[in-house]
């Protein structure tokens, strides 16, 4: 392991404000549900996503881990996806953005309550709690904290099914009670369905069964063979083949006067494993020194000082990273726009006193702590356009 040293000449670290800023308000994911519900009707929506047409019917399948640029590099494996291209946010050509950090706790609460991170105060696949001083895992709830006193707004479902719309999700059965259904996707009906084709088949009579509808489906599987095997990989190239097929057949059930959406939650890289790509944090004196808890994921880090070394801890860790991460303070990222236009108060301490987004094809691992995170071939969580980009695929009928 290549050792830093605080004598090295550093280049100047990039600055906060050089980092591409999601789309908050007018192009990211929290601007889907608003948007499609307002052109329900539903009371205090609003269309942010105004290249869009409202249609009486709407569907959202997410595709977990299809990011745009992925999308665009396999038209052979995903045919049907890929002659949609030109659909993507209401016919212009254009993709969405996830938010930060562009991971899949974060984006399915920003989905689901149209709320940038923020708000909704999911900011991190993992972070602090700041009435215990542990990390929370927001993916897998863990260790189990209240999900309301967490995330206390309602869902856009819930609000269109008190307006008369009816609304479901459509997925697997092991996510009907889930904490993180709870705070992100609740609200009407849940319907679970093992496999993908008996979702897509559920989802279309979801739609036809009512004048008015909002129906979200999902599909995980892509992005655990990007983890695993990498985004060019046989099994990804499979998944990606498979789920092509299954948007086409939901695309031939759509009744009259639907729209169906075909989004995701984050894009994904691949990073090398060596030790100029994949730094350890638990071999790294310096970047371990003053650091009280290390959050996040290996491209997007909430990092906890120890109190008095949140200054020492940030001008470390841009001597360090600072070429291939965006690293700012807590109130730099915050004032940057990272999380959403405004920050509710019990969010504030959940962002860590330093925040590091990777710019290059580079992670953060922790071989000790994180063992299974720092082993996987895919990798998300930046504001890279790789990770960044989703689309928002469009079929109407």
């Amino acid at each position: 392991m290549v050792q830093h040293t605080a004598w090295d000449t550093h280049p100047e670290p990039l600055p906060v404000d050089s980092a591409p800023v999601p789309e908050y308000g007018t192009g990211s994911l929290a601007d889907l549900l608003p948007t499609l519900a307002a052109g329900l009707g539903v009371p205090g929506m609003t269309a942010g996503i105004t290249e869009l047409t409202p249609a009486d019917r709407n569907c959202v399948f997410l595709i977990d881990g299809l990011g745009w640029e992925q999308l665009r590099a396999h038209p052979d494996d995903a045919p049907f996806l890929n002659s949609l291209l030109d659909s993507s946010r209401g016919g212009t050509g254009r993709p969405i953005t996830a938010g930060y950090p562009a991971t899949t706790a974060t984006s399915l609460a920003s989905v689901g309550t149209g709320l940038p991170p923020g708000a909704h105060g999911l900011p991190g696949y993992t972070v602090r709690d700041p009435d215990t001083g542990a990390l929370m895992n927001q993916l897998r709830w863990q260790p189990w904290t209240a999900p309301g006193p967490w995330q206390p707004y309602p869902t856009v479902f819930a609000l269109a099914h008190e307006a008369g719309v009816h609304a479901a999700q459509v997925s697997s059965p092991t996510f009907a009670n889930t904490p993180l259904t709870k705070v992100a996707l609740s609200g009407g009906q849940f319907h679970g369905r093992l496999s993908g084709e008996d979702r897509m088949d559920c989802a279309a009579e979801q739609l036809a069964g009512a004048d008015r509808a909002l129906v979200y489906t999902y599909y995980a599987e892509v992005d655990g063979a990007g983890h695993r095997f990498g985004v060019d990989s046989d099994t990804w190239r499979g998944r990606l083949a498979h789920v092509d097929r299954l948007v086409q057949r939901l695309a031939e059930q759509l009744p009259p006067r639907s729209a169906l959406y075909v989004t995701a939650d984050h894009g994904m890289v691949d990073v090398p494993f060596d030790e100029d790509h994949r730094i350890d944090f638990d071999e790294d004196w310096e970047l371990k020194a003053g650091v009280a808890l290390l959050g996040g994921e290996g491209r997007a880090r909430h990092v906890y000082a120890v109190p008095g070394a949140h200054n020492d801890v940030l001008t470390c860790w841009r001597e360090v990273l600072g070429e291939q991460f965006w690293v700012a303070s807590r109130d730099e990222a915050i004032a940057a726009g990272w999380f959403g236009p405004r920050i509710d108060d019990r969010v504030y301490d959940r962002i860590g006193d330093v925040v590091a987004a990777a710019r290059d094809d580079v992670l953060l691992i922790a071989s000790e702590r994180e063992p299974k995170e720092s082993a996987m071939v895919g990798n998300h969580g930046s504001m890279t356009p790789a990770e960044q980009l989703v689309p928002l695929l469009e079929v109407r009928s």
